[in-house]
């Protein structure tokens, strides 16, 4: 949590994806140097799909870039916000008698 002001901040994932800009024609050069068992192995899963190599690495490379983008999704929220969301979590859990039900029961794996 950040202090700016009167305004607190948190981080969060949300559950969003980050699309802009991804519908537009390509118009930038990246240039890569692997070794040539990765370009093989990037070739091979690339086939496997039926992509090309381009197709493939800039897919992996966006979902990548994506998911560390959301990881640092920030939002903020004022004072009273922030005490309403403290008060929901220090608050006590409602019975739940299938959740107590499901963990009272053996795991799988301990039979």
């Amino acid at each position: 949590m950040k202090l700016s002001g009167d305004t607190y901040t948190y981080a969060q994932r949300p559950h969003i994806r980050y699309d802009a800009g991804m519908n537009t024609p390509a118009s930038t050069v990246i240039n890569l140097r692997t070794p040539a068992a990765q370009r093989e192995l990037i070739d091979r899963a690339a086939q496997l799909q039926g992509k090309s190599r381009t197709e493939f690495m800039l897919e992996a490379a966006r979902e990548k870039a994506q998911q560390v983008l959301l990881d640092q999704t920030l939002f903020s929220v004022t004072p009273k916000q922030y005490k309403a969301f403290l008060a929901l979590m220090d608050a006590p859990l409602a019975e739940n008698t299938a959740l107590q039900r499901l963990l009272a029961k053996r795991s799988p794996w301990e039979k």
